[in-house]
């Protein structure tokens, strides 16, 4: 069987729904404040919830000993405590599905010889971006058990944006052996104004990934001004010292930055767009280009409707899911622009 079949294709675009799986949960896991549920890490045993109300009584009490329940849930019941573990223990179990999706199919495709050096060297790469994103997972989650209720809003993002590139990673070595030839001519430009899209996405994601962690999606929920006759609240630069802080550690300043940052993106895709009518595009190309022009307006609508509305859980996992796909066409349209 000759190699980078289309076997070791679907592998690979199988570990992209798996990563998109956790991401999602991860969100929603986020959003009903289900992240702190589970404060111990067990990689075997850890895949099964508890079994009988005696071992639901454990983790209950286990639970009570942390932060988050001293300061935020006393009033939590026994079944209160249930909802939220369920979520916690999902995104834990998906991040072991993809462990196991991608370690055991990885040594099968090696002893039977079915990946090309270059493609070993790819894989390897993911597993160590799937290891430690694991590593930061649990990072992120040990910053709220000592003397806060609530994780750490850098290591948060940290979480958040090692899944994601480890997602466009995937996706992009998907895309090499789906993609073999390079038929097309490559104008470097405009490649690289793609590049510069790309980063800023990036930029974007992670200070999304702060108004998540510090809960600034609920204050100003106003647009296209953040108060009544303000595009910019005083408080999004007097709130803490020195004023730089107000912007990576302030819910007013933040949120400033992510949804001023939503324009930058609109618009930076707007140039790829019409730059590119001026292109002769193949087919893959042009619709690469015309995704990334829907998904970027559609996001930007979903962003100001989960702003107006104070973040519904529904419509926050909505806006991770379509910047989840916005990336997806970022990576596809840099990729076909590239090879």
């Amino acid at each position: 069987m000759k190699k980078d079949n289309k076997f070791v294709v679907y592998w690979l675009l199988s570990g992209c729904i798996l990563i998109f799986g956790m991401v999602v949960i991860g969100g929603i896991t986020r959003l009903t404040h289900s992240g702190l549920s589970i404060s111990e890490y067990k990689l075997i045993s850890g895949v099964l919830p508890p079994m009988n109300e005696s071992e639901w009584e454990a983790a209950f009490d286990l639970y009570k000993q942390f932060p988050e329940y001293q300061k935020l849930n006393t009033h939590f019941t026994l079944q209160d405590f249930k909802d939220i573990y369920f979520w916690e223990w999902l995104h834990r179990l998906i991040g072991r599905m993809i462990g196991v999706v991608f370690m055991i199919p990885f040594l099968y495709f090696l002893i039977k010889k079915q990946l090309s050096v270059p493609t070993i060297k790819k894989s390897i790469v993911l597993l160590c971006m799937g290891g430690l994103q694991g590593f930061i997972g649990w990072y992120m989650v040990k910053s709220g058990l000592i003397d806060r209720p609530d994780v750490s809003h850098y290591r948060l993002a940290l979480h958040l944006i090692t899944a994601f590139l480890t997602f466009a990673y995937t996706l992009w070595v998907a895309l090499d052996l789906i993609y073999k030839n390079k038929s097309h001519v490559i104008d470097k430009g405009f490649r690289n104004l793609i590049r510069v899209g790309l980063i800023i996405l990036l930029i974007q994601i992670i200070w999304g990934a702060f108004v998540a962690g510090l809960d600034a999606g609920f204050v100003h929920n106003f647009w296209p001004m953040m108060s009544e006759g303000k595009f910019i609240h005083p408080t999004a630069y007097t709130e803490l010292e020195p004023v730089w802080k107000n912007f990576v550690e302030g819910k007013s300043g933040v949120q400033f930055v992510h949804r001023t940052m939503a324009y930058v993106v609109v618009l930076i895709i707007g140039i790829i767009f019409f730059k590119s009518r001026k292109l002769e595009l193949t087919r893959d190309q042009y619709n690469g280009v015309r995704a990334l022009l829907g998904l970027v307006l559609l996001q930007f609508l979903i962003g100001v409707m989960t702003l107006l509305l104070s973040i519904p859980i529904w419509l926050g996992v909505t806006h991770q899911v379509v910047a989840f796909f916005l990336l997806s066409a970022m990576i596809f349209t840099l990729h076909r622009f590239t090879k």
